[in-house]
């Protein structure tokens, strides 16, 4: 196994110096100051730097083939946005800010224990529940992490197979995009209040449902018989954590970037206004312009 250095000494202060550079951006912005577009630029160039350290810890540590793939593809695409922005053919504006949101949304979970605590137990109860629901009865442990966060099942030999929550099992992260997308938008309080309140009861409803696949998928091993692929692309020797792969790492990690999507997409029926952002997003991508524009 390849040794991975703890970057995260580096990325975790360095993701809020990120987010504040986002937020003097936005408020650079906002004052309608000739500073704004430098103030842009260096944050996206940071964010570059966040995402680069990111690679390693994804791709080596994590194994997970998408978060790897979007770190890789991210390191340019943020940097190709800092260009854009510092030449003045796109302000990226909105998206500017958004970022900025999220990360003010994200970040209290990250730093702040007892409400990473909180929200870990939360979701590990309505696992719980749902798996109960469903006709098992798992047995619940503290994890490594002081918290009641552990599914515990055991195979036909007796081996332990364990499958831990944690901050990124929360579904936190998909949260914070789409509410920090929403709220960023020139969009009426009331439609923006109410897209949050829809997008977010699905996304933890979903969120919760994936983990309980994984701990189930995992602990009775429905995924054993494809350790040959499993083991050339991913590295891993041990066969008790081939099903743990597929369905976290690859099953319901594409799963999550698609529903994301479609959630994303669907909130623009009631903030239309979050069609800029798909606009920023399609120019990205193909260097055309789009008017996407909807009316209400």
């Amino acid at each position: 196994m390849v040794a991975v250095p703890n970057l995260a000494v580096i990325t975790d202060p360095l993701a809020w110096v990120v987010i504040v550079t986002f937020a003097g951006s936005a408020v650079l912005s906002w004052q309608d100051s000739p500073y704004e577009r430098h103030g842009a630029t260096a944050a996206w160039s940071l964010f570059a730097v966040f995402w680069a350290l990111m690679i390693p810890h994804y791709v080596l540590e994590m194994r997970s083939i998408v978060e790897g793939l979007l770190s890789v593809v991210a390191v340019p695409a943020t940097l190709y946005v800092a260009w854009l922005i510092w030449t003045e053919r796109r302000s990226f504006e909105v998206l500017t800010r958004a970022v900025a949101v999220m990360g003010f949304i994200y970040l209290p979970f990250e730093a702040i224990t007892f409400i990473r605590s909180g929200s870990i137990e939360m979701v590990t109860h309505h696992v719980e529940f749902i798996l109960q629901s469903l006709g098992y009865d798992p047995t619940v442990i503290t994890g490594p992490d002081g918290l009641r966060s552990t599914f515990l099942f055991f195979a036909d030999n007796g081996h332990r197979l364990t499958t831990r929550v944690i901050l990124a099992c929360t579904g936190i992260g998909s949260i914070s995009i789409v509410a920090g997308l929403t709220l960023a938008v020139d969009a009426a309080p009331r439609r923006q209040a109410l897209g949050i309140a829809i997008a977010v009861p699905i996304i933890y409803g979903l969120n919760v449902l994936r983990v309980a696949f994984i701990a189930l998928a995992h602990g009775y091993q429905w995924f054993a018989n494809f350790q040959g692929p499993i083991f050339l692309v991913f590295g891993i020797e041990d066969p008790y954590l081939v099903s743990y792969i597929i369905a976290d790492r690859v099953i319901s990690q594409s799963g999550s970037v698609v529903a994301l999507v479609l959630i994303t997409l669907g909130l623009l029926k009631l903030v239309p206004e979050l069609a800029t952002v798909v606009e920023d997003v399609l120019y990205l991508v193909t260097g055309r312009e789009y008017d996407l524009e909807m009316e209400v």
